[in-house]
């Protein structure tokens, strides 16, 4: 049976609907956990894995698809550049909640999550979808068919990957439960120097672990001396920076790429060199991973302390003859 423009169009609002449903749900959970009895982990848990697994697939899918017709079409790529930088923001959002530090913290990234996944459903719904069967140029049941395939084959792959045959993700876990152990009992800097070691390990390979192994060290880093560099390794050159070092500013990238821009920009100095890093919060999750990744190779010089900025010069040190 082959379906209609209409159809297609009730089975993607229909979708819709479901998504925002859920997403609803989720949020109403975790708002009970929160104000129950305070453990809201397993609640915020099982929403973060909702969304990993049917929300952001689906705007995925959508971009590869529909996204990509529609930006073709006169009028629309206005809309599909916003719409798309919706998705980004929804990842981001995501990501926070998964890295939230308590309860209040989840609710209110859960909440921003399902706030602008409404707005941005509401806006694919009353503007894309009408303009593009307006236009007339594309097939919608051959594109939603197209989205069904996209989806499909992700979760065929993230099957595989979370399949008995590969068992990094049971393993990382076992690890991280072994790093909270440490870090409760007093070890707070073992358990930290045990992650960021999974995460130099991990960060080529699985990158998606060693995102996990990283929102993992924020919190381990919680149960460390707060005095900015306590129980951190010297790797100090004295240097406070010139007017020639650039700055590397990353408080409005989102925290997933953070990290990665930072390694990025050490890799490309040259021995003696080096960067202003400006950061909204104590980079010490960084310099246990830039202890993992480089040891011996790197100098860290704080030049500012907070409260609302942070400023560490990041240099390449220069080999020793």
């Amino acid at each position: 049976m082959t379906m209609t423009e209409a159809e297609a169009l009730d089975a993607i609002l229909a979708h819709h609907r479901a998504l925002n449903e859920r997403v609803s749900a989720g949020v109403t959970a975790l708002a009970a956990a929160v104000t129950s009895d305070g453990h809201y982990e397993q609640a915020a848990a099982g929403l973060v894995a909702y969304l990993g697994d049917e929300v952001l697939p689906h705007a995925q899918a959508e971009e590869d698809t529909i996204y990509r017709a529609a930006a073709a079409r006169r009028g629309l790529a206005g809309t599909v550049a916003e719409l798309t930088a919706e998705h980004a923001a929804l990842t981001a959002a995501a990501e926070r909640l998964a890295d939230a530090p308590d309860g209040p913290s989840a609710m209110q990234q859960a909440e921003e999550f399902a706030s602008l996944f409404a707005r941005h459903a509401a806006k694919e719904n009353d503007t894309l979808l009408p303009a593009l069967i307006a236009d007339g140029h594309d097939d919608l049941p051959q594109l939603l068919e197209r989205m069904h395939d996209w989806t499909e084959a992700a979760h065929s792959a993230r099957v595989r990957t979370d399949s008995e045959a590969d068992p990094s993700p049971r393993i990382v876990s076992l690890l991280l439960t072994a790093a909270g152990e440490l870090a409760r009992v007093g070890e707070a800097d073992q358990a930290c120097k045990l992650a960021a070691s999974a995460w130099a390990v991990l960060r080529g390979p699985q990158p998606d672990l060693a995102a996990q192994v990283t929102a993992a060290l924020h919190k381990l880093i919680r149960h460390v001396d707060t005095t900015p560099g306590a129980a951190l390794p010297t790797h100090k050159s004295g240097h406070h920076g010139t007017a020639m070092d650039p700055e590397i500013d990353v408080r409005r990238l989102p925290p997933a790429h953070r990290h990665q821009t930072i390694f990025d920009a050490y890799q490309a100095l040259k021995p003696g060199a080096g960067f202003v890093l400006i950061n909204d919060h104590d980079p010490k999750p960084l310099h246990y991973q830039f202890q993992a990744e480089c040891t011996g190779k790197f100098t860290w010089d704080y030049l500012e302390t907070g409260p609302s900025a942070w400023r560490v010069r990041i240099g390449r040190a220069t080999p020793h003859r």
